[in-house]
């Protein structure tokens, strides 16, 4: 059987809105989830064994982890399928920095489970490699999906957004990782925010969405800040482009973004600010 590649694209969290921790030891939230046009490359083959090798410049960073998301994923569909261990050669080209706020593992994960599916020839529909994606992560279903959605309750409560319009948007990484579960602590000992999820805009258009989006927020921002004085550095910086309409931290970080006008102006700002700063990760790109 020939190779089959997939995407695995960045998600951003629009806006995160996030409320204080439950009995259960999580936390209820309520966001608006994109993804970009950037990601993670996965392609899978027929072998004899199920490996994985990893590549890309972000590589480096899963040195040690034998058993990542994507390896994961794929025993549980062999669980499921009853097949002891899938015979698959899987590589991951890391495009994502690691810890970044980004859903990398979660997409991947996503998209390693389409593409086992359809190399093995499995009956399942997505709505089926949803569950099993949910079994990874509260992040899982929805970077199974990769479609723009509103998320509610752990993250897992979807609603499918189809008038979000495509934001031409400035991915920026300090260069630093943020830890989820740091973050989460910080902002339990700090803030007091509430999963509360806004109506939606009356207006679709880019710069409405954008003005919208303004009036919502990261809960989680001012916590990872705190944490990773970078983060607050490459907000600062990324507000400053020419052209940027909005800047703000997605998920728990590190990674922030900004939305403009046009992807001209994006990439602009894409060149201005890799000049001034050629050791962070900055991709213009398009959330859609």
């Amino acid at each position: 059987m020939a190779t089959i590649a997939r995407l695995a694209p960045a998600k951003v969290n629009l806006f995160l809105h996030v409320g204080p921790i439950e009995a259960d030891g999580y936390h209820p939230l309520a966001s608006l989830v994109a993804f970009a046009e950037v990601g993670d490359r996965l392609s899978v083959e027929r072998a004899d064994r199920l490996s994985l090798t990893v590549t890309g410049p972000f590589a480096g960073a899963l040195e040690g982890e034998g058993d990542n998301l994507a390896l994961r994923a794929v025993r549980a569909l062999g669980a499921v399928a009853g097949i002891d261990e899938p015979g698959l050669r899987i590589v991951l080209d890391k495009q994502l920095p690691v810890a970044a706020g980004l859903g990398g593992g979660s997409s991947d994960a996503g998209a390693v489970l389409k593409l086992a599916r359809d190399a093995l020839g499995l009956p399942f529909d997505d709505a089926a490699l949803a569950e099993i994606a949910a079994g990874l992560g509260a992040d899982g279903p929805m970077c199974l999906h990769a479609r723009a959605a509103w998320a509610e309750g752990r993250g897992d409560v979807l609603t499918f957004e189809r008038r979000l319009p495509p934001l031409p948007t400035l991915l920026v990484n300090p260069g630093v990782p943020s830890s989820t579960g740091a973050v989460y602590r910080a902002f339990d000992a700090c803030s007091q925010g509430q999963a509360d999820r806004p109506a939606p805009p009356t207006d679709w258009s880019v710069p409405s969405v954008i003005d919208w989006l303004a009036t919502r927020r990261n809960d989680l921002q001012s916590p990872a800040v705190a944490l990773a004085p970078a983060i607050g550095e490459a907000l600062a910086a990324t507000a400053g482009l020419p052209g940027a309409r909005l800047t703000r931290m997605s998920g728990s970080g590190a990674t922030v973004f900004a939305l403009f006008d046009s992807p001209a102006v994006a990439a602009t700002a894409e060149r201005e600010l890799s000049a001034l700063h050629p050791d962070w990760w900055v991709r213009a790109t398009v959330i859609r």
